[in-house]
Formats: C-alpha cells, sequence, structure tokens
C-alpha cells in the first residue's frame, strides 16, 4: 500500500501544481484534464499488473533462500486457477504419475458437488489457495468488509472439504485495487501472482502454447495454467518434462514476510 499512498501524495501534488499554473501561469484546463487523466490510466495499469505490487505486495517468483542458491536448485511452481473442475482429475492423474506437487487456487462456487475432488487435490498433497467465491469483475466494485467476507466464504468451504486453511489468495483476473488490499490484509492472507502466463484459456494450438510457456521460462518462475482448459491437460506431460529436461525441479510457492 506505501506505493499507492506515495501515489496520491504525489497525484495531489501534481494536480495542485496544474491549478496553480492556470491561474498564474497561463496554463489551459485542458491541462489538468490531461492530467488528471494521466493519473487514472496510470491507476487502471497498475489494478490490471499483479506484478507491480502496487496496492498489496504479491509473490509472483519463488522466493529463494541463500541455501538454495549455494546449492543450484532451480525450482519452478505451476499453479492452477478455476477449479474444482470435471478437468481437474486428469491434472491430478498427470501430476501423481510424474510425482508433481503443484498449488490448486480454487473458487469458492465451484466446491459444491465437487467436493471428492478438492479433497483428492488436499490428500495427494497439493496446496491448496483461495482464487475467491464469485470470481466475477464486479467483486472490485465492492467495499474491503463484502470483499473479505467473498473471499472468507471461499476459505470456509475449502477447510470444510480439504481440512486445509488456506493462506494463499489469487486474485480473480489478477486484479487489485485498495479494497482488494484491505480485506486480505485483514484475512491475513498472502497474495501469489505468478511470473509466467500462458493464457491457455485462449489457446488453440497445442504445439504453440507448449513453445509460449517454454520461451522464456527462467528458475523461480511462478507458471499460472488453468485446470478447467482440456489444452492443459493435453500439454501438461509434455510440459513438466521439458521443464525437467532443463534441470528445473518443480516447488510450491513460498508464504512472503511481509514487511
Amino acid at each position: 500500500m506505501l506505493k499507492f499512498k506515495y501515489f496520491l501524495v504525489f497525484g495531489l501534488i501534481f494536480i495542485a501544481h496544474l491549478v496553480a499554473g492556470v491561474f498564474y501561469s497561463g496554463y489551459s484546463w485542458w491541462l489538468v484534464a490531461g492530467g488528471i487523466l494521466l493519473l487514472l490510466l496510470f491507476l487502471a495499469l497498475a489494478c490490471a499488473n499483479i506484478r507491480w505490487n502496487f496496492f498489496i505486495k504479491a509473490t509472483n517468483r519463488i522466493p529463494l533462500s541463500v541455501q538454495q542458491l549455494q546449492s543450484g536448485a532451480m525450482p519452478v511452481a505451476l499453479t492452477f486457477d478455476d477449479g474444482p473442475h470435471e478437468h481437474t482429475p486428469a491434472i491430478l492423474d498427470i501430476l501423481a504419475k510424474y510425482n508433481v506437487k503443484a498449488t490448486f487456487f480454487v473458487i469458492g462456487k465451484q466446491i459444491p458437488g465437487n467436493e471428492a475432488i478438492l479433497k483428492r487435490i488436499a490428500e495427494e498433497g497439493h496446496l491448496i489457495g483461495n482464487h475467491s467465491y464469485s470470481h466475477t469483475g464486479s467483486l472490485y466494485a465492492r467495499s474491503a468488509s463484502a470483499i473479505r467476507a467473498d473471499i472468507a466464504q471461499c476459505n470456509r468451504l475449502i477447510y470444510d472439504v480439504s481440512q486445509q486453511e488456506p493462506k494463499l489468495f489469487r486474485p480473480p483476473f489478477g486484479v487489485t485495487n485498495p479494497a482488494l488490499a484491505k480485506a486480505v490484509t485483514q484475512l491475513d492472507m498472502s497474495v501469489v501472482g505468478w511470473s509466467v502466463r500462458s493464457y491457455d484459456t485462449m489457446a488453440k494450438d497445442e504445439a504453440k502454447l507448449l513453445r509460449k510457456i517454454m520461451k522464456g521460462i527462467r528458475f523461480n518462475d511462478i507458471i499460472l495454467l488453468h485446470d478447467r482448459c482440456p489444452i492443459t491437460v493435453a500439454i501438461l506431460p509434455r510440459l513438466i518434462e521439458a521443464i525437467q529436461e532443463k534441470g528445473m525441479q518443480f516447488a510450491l510457492p513460498e508464504l512472503p514476510t511481509r514487511a
């Protein structure tokens, strides 16, 4: 939130300067309007880019310890959003075959009727994170208390089925704003973003999708995938093998230490 607070201070000073310029230096009011629009555009971009850490700190890459760096460890994290889904068991079968653990950011409203899938995720040693209950864009128009209630409802459903108490939260669509930041902080949860976004929800060609993910992959990347996508199920074995061929190991995102 410090970045946002500093931005507010800067924005007020900036606009005050422009307004003063209208009265004392002959600035046009259009310049003031343009300055306001510029600030609003920046805010919109900050909301849409979780990796900016503008409103709240997010873990977008796996934090490496000194010991890991010294040992030459090259961890990569697989994360799956939007389940539990009918395709999730196929994802779990593949992960079990390769003995790979992953993180599943689940949607609360998806849990009723899919309790067995969620329970299997927990039983097989995967980490379960919160992806909100409603997973709707309108969530960001709500108050902090309403957002907190939405996230808490998902937490309760996850715990009732899996006995895992979620500590990780991934915002729907990767969007953040001050209200969401306040809600997550009040719930004492940590935000997890990503460093590799696959766009598997829009992909049509398996080979292109695999090349896109592997093109710039580096150690300590957090890869964003969706277990509801058939194409993700299709490429997952090749993706795991390609990552292993690079000498990388699979890991879970670590909880960041809040400043």
